[in-house]
């Protein structure tokens, strides 16, 4: 068995979680191959300790039968974009405040050694294409693990929204955006707007309007098989931008119209703890 490990040199300082899992993955019989979530130029390389073989994504993931990242959820967004792409199931290990989408805290690496023995299981997540339509023609496309959201750019100005569900007008407000999520970003953006918390192995996709100007414009969870869309209205298109988990801005011009629907592609997490959704929540949360 080989596993990639993948930390964020600016969240695991020194590279110590990430040289701590080598170790005992590598007691355990397991190959490992070290490698960054992104380029660090300049006096970016400061952070990481002499002494270690790094090898790019593109050279330490075929062949690979795991990926382990170690940062907070945003590491995890990002790193999850290569797992899918070569194929690979992933596992996070929080070095951040919260970590929703962790499965371990840095605590509980001595877990790593089920790897091992195959003492572990896949959880699939639902992700979302995220398209951007101009005059017929598609000129942006990404996808989602957590959600996209289309904001306003300009302080102090609202931005009219029409909100369509499968070419069927649901709601035109003025607010300051929307997100459309997944159920696992459902503890992301999404509650901080107000959203509803839909636990992860429900297929859903949640749309949730940011700082409304109309009492009606509510949260709604809708079905997996709908395709949603969103325009800003005229006028509003040169303040808008559109955010896919959080890293990329594609900004809106006259009649674009954003496309949200279920994805073919799903995320796989690594499961090694027997804590539950619910024991997650409590514990992120902090309910009583």
């Amino acid at each position: 068995m080989r596993i990639a490990l993948c930390p964020n040199p600016y969240k695991d300082r020194g590279l110590r979680a990430a040289q701590s899992a080598q170790k005992i993955l590598q007691s355990n019989g397991v190959e490992t191959v070290l490698c960054l979530p992104f380029e660090l130029g300049g006096k970016g390389k400061n952070v990481l300790p002499d002494g270690l073989d790094y090898k790019k994504v593109e050279q330490a993931l075929p062949g690979s039968d795991m990926l382990i990242c170690f940062g907070g959820d945003g590491t995890i967004l990002q790193t999850a974009r290569y797992a899918n792409e070569y194929d690979l199931p992933i596992l996070g290990i929080n070095l951040g405040s919260v970590g929703f989408l962790a499965e371990l805290e840095h605590s509980e690496m001595s877990l790593l050694s089920k790897l091992a023995t195959g003492n572990y299981r896949i959880e699939e997540r639902m992700m979302l294409d995220v398209s951007v339509v101009r005059r017929n023609h598609r000129i942006f496309h990404d996808t989602a693990l957590n959600d996209a959201a289309l904001l306003k750019n300009a302080l102090g100005h609202v931005m009219g929204i029409k909100l369509k569900c499968d070419d069927l007008e649901m709601e035109n407000f003025k607010g300051d955006g929307v997100v459309v999520s997944t159920p696992t970003g459902s503890t992301g953006y999404t509650i901080s707007a107000g959203g509803p918390i839909v636990e992860p192995e429900a297929e859903n996709i949640i749309v949730t309007p940011i700082c409304p100007q109309t009492a009606i414009a509510k949260p709604m969870v809708l079905s997996g098989k709908r395709t949603v869309s969103l325009q800003a209205e005229k006028g509003s298109q040169r303040a808008a931008y559109l955010s896919v988990d959080g890293r990329k801005n594609f900004r809106f011009t006259n009649g674009d119209t954003a496309v949200f629907k279920k994805s073919d592609c799903v995320t796989r997490l690594v499961r090694l703890s027997d804590r539950t959704y619910f024991d997650i929540l409590n514990q992120k949360i902090g309910r009583s």
